[in-house]
């Protein structure tokens, strides 16, 4: 039988208040408080390293990031971030070498059930949400829930993702679409 983290990381039907996952949750605010109050970069980041799943070297993130566990998270090599970044991270978010997010992005993979009857009975899932190599997000973008991006993606600010993206695209707008391939 399956542990409601792992119905939880696999995309099934889980109890988001189960005991494990309400104190990991609680762990982590807690961290977070810490690393978003160092007024250093190299202690804070390397802070958050560990709090990953798995990080490539040469991270980068300033003040203002959230997450729910950090185990799913998942960051390649030469990554920046910029302030107030928010990873929900009920499924696996993963992103590639040499991405760089701008202001206010927000990566969520917690998906709730349309059903009212679901939702009262405290039923979550959740998508894994997938970056490219050599991805840049302007600030304030969004990724939905199940979002895979190519390599070489350039997201413009303010856009909201709805669906995937192959690679050497320019995507904008709410949804965003593609208005630009890159040679």
């Amino acid at each position: 039988m399956l542990t409601e983290r792992e119905k939880m990381t696999n995309g099934d039907p889980y109890k988001q208040f189960d005991p494990e996952l309400q104190a990991r949750r609680k762990y982590i605010r807690k961290e977070l408080q810490k690393i978003n109050a160092y007024g250093d970069n190299i202690k804070s980041n390397e802070h958050l390293a560990k709090l990953f799943g798995d990080c490539g070297k040469d991270l980068f993130i300033e003040t203002g990031i959230e997450f729910d566990y950090g185990y799913n998270i998942h960051i390649g090599d030469e990554f920046y971030a910029n302030y107030h970044l928010t990873l929900l991270d009920t499924c696996p978010i993963t992103i590639g070498n040499h991405c760089y997010f701008g202001p206010d992005v927000g990566l969520y993979t917690p998906v709730h059930p349309l059903d009212p009857k679901q939702r009262l009975a405290d039923v979550e899932l959740g998508k894994p949400i997938t970056i490219g190599n050599n991805c840049w997000m302007g600030g304030h973008v969004t990724i939905l829930p199940g979002v895979t991006l190519g390599d070489n993606v350039v997201v413009g600010a303010g856009s909201v993702v709805t669906k995937s993206f192959g690679d050497n695209v320019v995507i904008v707008g709410n949804p965003a679409k593609v208005i630009k391939t890159i040679d």
